[in-house]
Formats: structure tokens, sequence, C-alpha cells
């Protein structure tokens, strides 16, 4: 009976673990293919590798992008981190709950409507304000923060919900101000928890193609806008070959950032003990 249900777990980890990595598996295979044609296997070759560093806006898209997320990223976890501690750690005011509806609301609004609607805002700044004049990197990047705010205050604040506050209340007895409390103790205490979400926010900016659809100028084309284009056209293997880079990285930066996390969790794991 022990040997079954071990052989019916390794059976649906198989099974699971083929079902989300198979198709990447064959991603990184076939761009390797010296073919054009992705139906059509020819022989090993590296040649699309070669030519993706020559694709002037292929490295374009894939720098704006990359900054774009990164600073998308950056201003969600500070944003996303005040509304954190306005939901979990103030006292109850007048419309808390409507602030947390709101704050979370962009998890469920489908991108198409999020993108209209910024579409418009912008839109009508402009002609108010006279600002933004011509939408482009700024403009995705305000859209951006906009989403991933909300995906990470629902990460932070799990973590604030589940914090000991015992060791922040300490250190105010022994005459630390609050603000000392809160860089000092509650910074690395939630560490993990700013490390996930802005890694969340990171990937749904550098995989965001809807969005940025609505938002964007005619001067500014992300990475999934450029992949998005070509692959109506078909699939170009320098795709395959940018997404093999792209794989690797990602994996990389993930495989040490969980090192990271579970350091940290076993350390706050030791100073609960302790106390």
């Amino acid at each position: 009976m022990a040997l079954m249900i071990k052989s019916l777990k390794a059976l649906i980890l198989l099974v699971v673990f083929s079902f989300l990595y198979i198709p990447m598996l064959m991603l990184v295979v076939y761009s390797f293919n010296s073919s054009r044609l992705v139906t059509v296997w020819a022989s090993w070759s590296t040649k699309w590798y070669g030519e993706l560093l020559s694709n002037t806006a292929l490295i374009k898209a894939v720098g704006l992008s990359l900054s774009i997320a990164a600073a998308s990223a950056t201003m969600a976890v500070l944003l996303g981190t005040l509304a954190s501690f306005a939901i979990v750690r103030f006292r109850r005011f007048r419309g808390a709950n409507l602030f947390s509806f709101m704050t979370t609301a962009p998890l469920v609004m489908p991108d198409v409507i999020t993108g209209l609607s910024l579409l418009l805002l912008f839109v009508a700044m402009g002609q108010a304000l006279g600002w933004p004049q011509d939408r482009g990197a700024l403009t995705i990047w305000m859209a951006h923060v906009t989403f991933c705010t909300a995906y990470v205050a629902v990460v932070v604040s799990a973590r604030l919900r589940e914090l000991d506050k015992s060791l922040e209340e300490a250190a105010m007895d022994l005459g630390a101000n609050p603000l000392k409390v809160f860089f000092i103790i509650t910074i690395p205490m939630i560490a993990p928890a700013l490390i996930s979400g802005w890694l969340l926010a990171f990937t749904l900016s550098l995989d965001d193609l809807v969005i940025a659809s609505f938002v964007a100028g005619p001067g500014a084309t992300t990475l999934p806008m450029l992949i998005f284009s070509k692959v109506r056209l078909g699939v170009d293997p320098q795709i395959n070959a940018l997404a093999t880079i792209i794989l690797l990285i990602v994996g990389i930066i993930g495989f040490i950032s969980w090192l990271m996390i579970r350091r940290a969790e076993k350390r706050h794991l030791r100073e609960l003990r302790r106390h």
C-alpha cells in the first residue's frame, strides 16, 4: 500500500512538471534549430543567437522592457508596502474597507478595461493639463505601477498579518522611535515578502502586453509587443533564442531569490524560538 501511494505521488509530480516545463524545454530545443521554419528540424546551430545580437530593434525592446519592469517593481513595492501598513497596522478609520477593496481591485479587473481606462485618463490629462504630450515609456511605467501595486499589497499584507509584533513593541519600550523600529526591525522581518513582491511585480510588468498596447505611443515598443507583432507573421527563430536567454536569467534570479528567502525564513524562525 505504501509503495502504491509513493508511486502515485511520483506519477502526479511527473505529470505536473511535464505539463509545466515540457513547452519551455521545446522552446529551448528549437532555439538551436538551424531552420527558420519551426515545423522543420534541420540541424543543431547557434546562428540565431549570433543574429540576435545584431538585431537592434529587439535589443532596444528588451532594454526598454527591463528598465520599465525594474522601475515599476520598485515603485510598486514602495506604494504596496505603504498601502499594506495602512490596511493592517493602522487603527480602524472611516472608509478602511473601501480603501482595502480599492487597493486590490486591479487584481480582478480585466486588462482590457484597465488599459482602456488608463488610455482615456492620459488623453484627458493631455487635453486639460498639457501632460503627457506624448505617450511612451513614462505612461507605460505609470500603468504598470497601477496594477503591480495591488499584487505587492496582497503579498506584504499577508506577511504583516502573521508578523509577531512583540519585537517591535520591545524595541519601542527600550526607547526606539517608530521610524527606527520600522527600518531596523520591521523591514528585515518582512524582507522575504518585499523580495517576493518585487519579483512578482517585475515579472508581471515584463510580461504585460494588453495594457502596454493601450498606453504606449508609436515610439515605445516593449518586448511583448514586438514578439506579438512578429509571431502574427510567423515564429521568428531569434525570438526562441531570446526566450531561452530570458528563461536562463529568470531561472538564476529565481533560484538566488529562493535561497535568500529561505535563509531569511530560517533566521526568522530562530529569532522566534529565542523569544
